[in-house]
């Protein structure tokens, strides 16, 4: 009201109380947009307009769905209000899920359980996680100390074969050094056999007896 006494104009030829409406139903619509979630639901024209006219957009075109929109009927809508469909689709997930705060309590069986308490991390345990890190760290220490036993061009040729996602062929590796095709084969190899045997040699030696 005190926005619109200040911005009204009486020499435009309407009435206060229809000025004052229209400054009164925008703070209304911020209200409820800022209210209604934690996290903010939309900026721009549309996505307000979106939020406030979605549900009766899906009655008048006979929309009756539990759960999410499905792609055909977010194209649909898409149109209507001309914004995309995951836009359409988002929104609609936004409205269906209110904010649920993690210290809300559970089942009234479970005294002073909590929301948060249900929660599972799906991700990897991290002792496994250290552990799987250990066990990574100690095969590459295996592998260098493996490859250490190859002199310069043999250590090249088995990196460039083996262990690099985008492999030299044959022939271009005998370009490099001059060789045929198969004299690369067979260092390849021989590296392979080398290095796979140290490998297995320092296992063993470390192994519990």
């Amino acid at each position: 009201l005190m926005r619109a006494g200040k911005k009204f104009d009486p020499d435009r030829g309407f009435r206060r109380s229809t000025y004052a409406m229209w400054w009164i139903r925008a703070a209304v619509t911020e209200y409820v947009l800022r209210s209604w979630s934690m996290v903010k639901l939309g900026s721009v024209v549309a996505q307000k307009k979106l939020f406030f006219s979605l549900r009766k957009a899906k009655q008048n075109l006979g929309i009756i769905e539990a759960g999410n929109l499905s792609p055909n009927h977010a194209e649909q809508l898409s149109d209507k209000f001309g914004l995309s469909a995951n836009d359409i689709a988002h929104m609609d997930r936004r409205m269906l899920v209110r904010d649920l705060s993690l210290n809300s309590p559970v089942t009234e069986g479970e005294e002073g359980a909590e929301y948060m308490d249900t929660l599972a991390d799906e991700g990897p345990d991290p002792e496994a996680v250290a552990g799987q890190m250990e066990e990574a760290d100690a095969r590459v220490a295996l592998l260098r100390e493996a490859m250490s036993g190859l002199d310069e061009r043999t250590r090249y040729i088995f990196i460039e074969r083996r262990l690099k996602e985008d492999p030299l062929t044959l022939a271009q590796l005998g370009k490099q050094f001059g060789l045929s095709r198969e004299r690369i084969r067979q260092i390849e190899k021989k590296a392979y056999g080398h290095v796979e045997k140290a490998v297995r040699k320092a296992v063993s030696a470390t192994a519990p007896i």
